[in-house]
């Protein structure tokens, strides 16, 4: 794979992979998102990763902007449930530039008070475009439900009420506890040579003092499911089937990604695909997806329909899944399957950005890089016993919620 991985002073890791691209990807991944929130910040990971761009120490707004775009980079952020990553794409000149403002970003903002209630202003705004998309919130609403009482279902934007209350004080409190050092990877990938790579790393992160993690996320609780109908104005019926799925660390965890794309995965020869939307024409949109996470996971079947064919998809949903907790996978079938999911993930990894974050990810999590042929033995070791045993504790109907938007 050509990857080199090291460790600043600070607890920093760096991992760069080397290819011959003249185009290079890196970023700052931090572990810490929305479930790092207390109760009173509420969308505060995803107002910093905003407000991080406002200003810092030595350049303004537009400086920050105009830094690599005027080289015909570009630079971006975004924050999940458990991650926030800020990351730029650039020519390899212009490597050290896109190090040396991420750092700045990050590590030196200054948050002034004037841009701060400007960029409430737009995340507001956000949270308004988000709204009027069904099939959007209604994943966020669910995993409010599936795991209520905890930050981890809380939905990334917040709330008006709350992000109208940030301030200063609970940016620089929240940034002080949960930016920890030894929960941040830098990750590059580009034609650069891994020592001149560190040696810029080095340079831009390792005066950073460090600041390891004095604190443990908190568990979920207890899963109890639910069915819950919220009465909307849209014209199609929205729906999500789910429960709770698999962590990281769950041996399970890859036999459920395989199983999960056999249902409803984005090619559209998947099972859902086909007796939805081929053969009976009553959707235009069914999937399934796996999401883990550090302790725990979600698996959900989303599907938007006309509200006269609800009930016929649902029950065809229901009869797809029963399907695979009754019958085994033939030699051919489970051959196809892997042969699908591997291709799957060679065509990813041809995307270069994706590469440098999915690596960035992996370190967070393992501690190590899995190689293409390290995955596709795990994959191929997957046995139909064991893709039936898993559909029926995942579609075991007693532990399924469902919420409907009619």
């Amino acid at each position: 794979m050509n990857i080199h991985i090291s460790q600043l002073s600070n607890g920093i890791r760096f991992i760069h992979q080397y290819n011959k691209s003249a185009v290079t990807h890196c970023g700052l991944t931090i572990n810490t998102g929305t479930r790092d929130e207390l109760a009173n910040e509420h969308g505060l990971a995803h107002f910093i990763e905003h407000v991080i761009f406002k200003g810092t120490k030595k350049r303004k707004t537009f400086h920050i902007n105009s830094r690599l775009e005027d080289v015909g980079g570009e630079l971006n952020a975004y924050t999940s449930k458990e991650d926030t990553a800020v990351h730029a794409t650039i020519l390899k000149g212009d490597f050290e530039k896109a190090v040396e403002l991420i750092s700045d970003i990050v590590f030196n903002s200054t948050f002034p008070l004037k841009e701060l209630e400007k960029e409430k202003e737009v995340i507001i705004d956000e949270i308004n475009s988000y709204k009027d998309s069904p099939a959007d919130l209604i994943f966020d609403d669910f995993e409010d439900l599936l795991f209520n009482g905890t930050s981890l279902g809380h939905n990334i934007l917040g709330t008006k009420k709350q992000i109208k209350q940030f301030t200063r004080d609970n940016i620089l409190n929240f940034i002080a506890r949960t930016y920890n050092t030894d929960q941040m990877v830098f990750s590059s990938i580009g034609k650069i040579s891994p020592e001149k790579a560190l040696k810029i790393v080095e340079k831009h992160f390792g005066g950073i003092a460090a600041n390891p993690r004095q604190y443990i996320r908190n568990e979920v609780l207890p899963y109890t499911p639910f069915t819950k109908t919220i009465s909307k104005n849209t014209y199609q019926t929205h729906c999500i089937i789910g429960r709770r799925g698999y962590a990281y660390s769950d041996e399970k965890r890859i036999p459920l990604l395989l199983l999960t794309n056999i249902l409803g995965g984005p090619a559209p020869n998947s099972r859902l695909n086909l007796a939805l939307r081929e053969k009976h024409g009553l959707t235009y949109n069914v999937e399934s997806s796996f999401t883990p996470y550090t302790d725990t996971g979600t698996f959900t079947i989303y599907f938007g329909t006309d509200k006269t064919n609800f009930e016929k998809s649902s029950a065809l949903i229901f009869s797809e899944m029963k399907r695979l907790q009754n019958e085994k996978l033939g030699t051919l079938q489970l051959h196809k399957a892997k042969k699908q999911v591997l291709g799957q993930l060679a065509i990813s990894g041809e995307s270069n950005e994706q590469v440098m974050l999915t690596n960035a990810k992996s370190l967070l999590v393992y501690n190590t890089i899995d190689s293409m042929e390290t995955i596709a033995a795990k994959i191929n070791a997957i046995t139909s016993e064991k893709l039936l045993d898993i559909a029926n504790e995942i579609f075991d109907t007693s532990t399924l919620s469902s919420l409907t938007y009619n």
